[in-house]
């Protein structure tokens, strides 16, 4: 069970942002001994690999808080982010952490499940969080897509820490996650519903 809370808080890390998850595993597993990577995912932990996540993570960084860029960006992640939470679940599913003991019968002879799982559920929040975007843009005028990203980002890195040290609350991050959905969703709705008058009001000045 811990493995599988563990997995989905790194998937669900990944779909609000792609390089954060595997940058803290990674981090984690070299320079500390909070979680001991399975040797098909030692890479992680390999300088070059870090590196190049950091760069990756800093390009995604100022790009998703820049309104009208944050859309592109989301639009190209829509492939990166699921991408990354395969590889964050199936990795953090299958690693020895501080809660996590003994992970290898986990998934042990489907090892593509808890990719295509973690694939599933990044995909998910991604869908969210691009949904999202648009409303904060059009309600603040931009101003809040600084703040929206940085929250954002916040939430991904809680989301890494927890779903390895204390991967029961990963279950919180959840409903707070489905909370959101539930606040994109009405907002989106009342938009539309604003919307449909002056759309009515241009049309009979267009036509009457």
């Amino acid at each position: 069970m811990l493995e599988a809370l563990t997995g989905t808080g790194l998937a669900a890390s990944a779909g609000l942002n792609a390089y954060i998850p595997l940058l803290t595993m990674g981090l984690l597993a070299r320079y500390s001994d909070l979680i001991d990577l399975p040797s098909g995912w030692q890479w992680l932990s390999n300088g070059w690999v870090i590196g190049i996540l950091a760069l990756l993570l800093a390009v995604e960084v100022v790009a998703d808080k820049v309104p009208v860029v944050d859309h592109v960006n989301d639009i190209v992640q829509t492939v990166v982010r699921p991408t990354a939470g395969g590889l964050a679940f199936g990795a953090g599913s299958s690693s020895e952490t501080v809660t996590v003991t003994d992970p290898g019968s986990f998934f042990s002879s489907h090892q593509w499940v808890p990719i295509v799982i973690g694939m599933v559920l990044a995909f998910g929040v991604h869908t969210v969080k691009a949904a999202s975007r648009p409303v904060v843009n059009a309600t603040t005028g931009g101003v809040g897509a600084p703040v929206a990203s940085t929250a954002e980002d916040f939430g991904s890195v809680v989301l890494s820490l927890l779903a390895i040290v204390l991967p029961v609350l990963v279950l919180v991050g959840l409903v707070l996650m489905v909370l959101a959905t539930w606040w994109v969703i009405r907002r989106r709705k009342r938009r539309k519903r604003e919307r449909q008058p002056l759309e009515g009001v241009e049309t009979q000045r267009l036509f009457g």
